[in-house]
């Protein structure tokens, strides 16, 4: 999995009662590969995360 500066991560949950987490790509490696630079919507830190099954990227728009 590749992401780039801007894009937004999502992270699902099998739970209907946990909603999902969502962030924006600050940083990236050279090629976009984890472990990303992230800004988390809730509450905006940010932090270096590694993606999981649960977690899909969608393009910058």
């Amino acid at each position: 999995m590749r992401a780039a500066v801007g894009d937004r991560v999502v992270i699902t949950s099998a739970h209907t009662d946990v909603p999902a987490r969502e962030g924006e790509v600050v940083s990236v490696s050279e090629h976009g590969e984890p472990p990303w630079h992230v800004r988390w919507s809730e509450d905006e830190h940010e932090t270096t995360y590694c993606p999981g099954p649960d977690t899909f990227v969608e393009p910058k728009k």
